[in-house]
């Protein structure tokens, strides 16, 4: 084996493992399992996957550029705060995304994006029916993700995913308030959706798209006026 192999297949175990932290930390923080302001110590996480610090720290670099994690001035790493006062623009931008996505979806779709979309959607109505929280989180951003993708357009497609994500954390403190239990409505919901999209009908795709997000503005909304019930520390 020449130099070059051997460096080539140290980079791809690096990558591996790159990817391999932040899929599992992401994960965690987004699930609330790493609670907003908890600490992030680079020797435990090296201890805990059995790596060194090198692809830990390019891990973290990519949750910091998400908005996940924060270094503090003294150089400490933090998982960042929900931004409870940026809610509003947050919120305002997500339901314009509904909107835009599920509209270009309407006029732009494809037959076997149509099949994806009812994979996602058949994924999703079954975490709510076995009431998993986060695999209802999780389902209900690919069934989005699978809307936006279909109205051809990368830009929207990646701005929504990444709206989505931001929201988990979200999502899992309203569900965690109703001890997981989501309203049979958002499986209804989304197939009034998928059946506006299949008809191309771009006015009641974008009238859905704009219903389904103020719906769930509307319900986080409401419980922050409620936050007694929440039991995680903010």
């Amino acid at each position: 084996m020449t130099n070059d192999d051997s460096s080539q297949i140290t980079e791809r175990k690096r990558g591996s493992g790159v990817k391999l932290v932040y899929d599992l930390l992401r994960d965690e923080i987004l699930d609330l399992k790493l609670v907003p302001g908890s600490a992030i110590d680079e020797v435990q996480l090296a201890a805990r996957f059995g790596m060194s610090r090198t692809p830990i720290r390019e891990a973290l670099v990519r949750l910091a550029g998400e908005g996940l994690i924060e270094t503090l001035p003294n150089r400490s790493t933090m998982v960042s705060n929900i931004d409870f006062l940026g809610m509003p623009a947050y919120f305002d931008a997500l339901v314009l995304m509904y909107r835009v996505t599920t509209r270009l979806a309407a006029q732009h779709h494809r037959a076997d994006d149509l099949l994806l979309i009812r994979e996602r959607q058949a994924e999703f109505s079954a975490a709510v029916a076995a009431q998993d929280a986060l695999a209802m989180i999780s389902t209900n951003a690919d069934f989005h993700s699978a809307i936006a993708a279909a109205g051809r357009n990368a830009y929207y497609a990646s701005f929504f995913d990444r709206l989505l994500g931001e929201g988990r954390r979200m999502l899992r403190l309203y569900y965690q308030s109703y001890e997981d239990r989501l309203p049979a409505r958002y499986v209804d919901e989304h197939e009034e959706i998928i059946a506006a999209v299949e008809a191309r009908d771009v006015a009641e795709a974008d009238r859905l798209g704009k219903a389904h997000g103020e719906q769930i503005v509307e319900q986080i909304g409401r419980l922050l006026t409620r936050n007694d019930r929440l039991d995680i520390d903010l």
